[in-house]
């Protein structure tokens, strides 16, 4: 999920147009494609370039094709540093590499969200956050309104869930480089194909967004509560585990889990699409020749029967960190 914030230069009117434009960026950031690579590697001096990257990353390999999955983190915090050479070095060898799912966004679509911007900001006429939390959830968060002086209650939960995330816990702050502008940056300079492995249609999500009842958005909301009561050092250590690559510690964080339970991974049909789409795609690279080097979210990858839990059941050697607590007591 990308974590939406108010636009404070233009009120709620103009944040319900720029919210569009996040939302669907959540979804996808793919980049122009590139021209084609000329210059070929082999393919084991890809992957030992590959494993000293400072991203947890996954080789599977079928015949004459390999796939190196990097899972990526959203907001790596500042002053967690982590090693971005070997990726760069690695996705330069590479014969392609794959990046998350383009939205497809029309003026139309924008202007919709424009027209309906109340439905995206605001709670339902006459109802507040407490007509749809438990008295548990909703003292939880009165403590949070108290401590930073706000008064959520007639907050979209969109709005709120946001507020927390992006706001109270910095998690827009982009802080350290991103692992897909680190690949989208050497790609280019390398001259190596990169293709998104799908697309959605802006209407779809807007209609998502609309049509949502706020009792759909309760388990994001609790999971946003329970991250920010968790604070700025269940942040740091999430960067630090990725870094370290401990995937089950990066899992089992307050902070991935609330990014697991909103929007979009946490919508039942479109995250359904989404997962779909990367497991099709890991599919069609494994039927590529060379090696593609594929930048997915790492709850994606990493959540219980997501992409690797499905190449696993499938048979695949996977080549890797442990993603999975289990794993480490076989």
């Amino acid at each position: 999920m990308m974590l939406l914030g108010r636009n404070v230069w233009g009120g709620r009117m103009a944040w319900a147009s720029m919210a569009l434009i996040a939302c669907v960026s959540a979804v996808a950031m793919a980049p122009p494609r590139a021209a084609a690579q000329d210059v070929e590697t082999t393919v084991d001096e890809i992957i030992v370039t590959a494993r000293r990257s400072g991203a947890p990353m996954w080789e599977v390999t079928r015949g004459e094709s390999t796939v190196l999955l990097v899972g990526a983190i959203q907001a790596v915090p500042a002053g967690i540093e982590w090693r971005p050479d070997a990726l760069e070095q690695a996705t330069r060898q590479a014969q392609r590499v794959y990046f998350p799912q383009q939205a497809n966004v029309s003026p139309a679509d924008i202007f919709r969200v424009i027209w309906r911007s109340r439905t995206l900001t605001r709670m339902p006429e006459g109802k507040t956050s407490a007509d749809y939390l438990s008295p548990e959830w909703q003292a939880r968060l009165d403590v949070l309104e108290a401590t930073y002086d706000e008064d959520w209650s007639r907050d979209s939960f969109l709005i709120l869930s946001s507020e927390l995330l992006s706001d109270r816990l910095g998690l827009r702050d982009r802080g350290n480089q991103e692992v897909g502008e680190v690949v989208r940056r050497a790609a280019r300079r390398g001259r190596v194909p990169v293709t998104s492995i799908g697309s959605v249609r802006g209407d779809t999500l807007i209609d998502d967004l609309l049509t949502r009842p706020p009792e759909t958005w309760v388990p994001c909301v609790q999971a946003s509560i329970a991250a920010t009561e968790a604070g700025s050092g269940a942040v740091q250590a999430r960067g630090l585990a990725w870094t370290r690559f401990d995937v089950p510690a990066v899992m089992a964080s307050p902070i991935e889990a609330a990014m697991m339970q909103c929007w979009p991974w946490g919508d039942p049909a479109l995250g359904t699409l989404l997962r779909g789409q990367w497991i099709s795609a890991v599919e069609g690279a494994l039927r590529e020749p060379g090696v593609t080097l594929a930048v997915a979210p790492l709850r994606v990858l990493a959540e219980t029967g997501g992409v690797l839990d499905d190449l696993e059941r499938r048979g695949f050697e996977i080549v890797g960190p442990d993603w999975r607590a289990d794993q480490a007591e076989d």
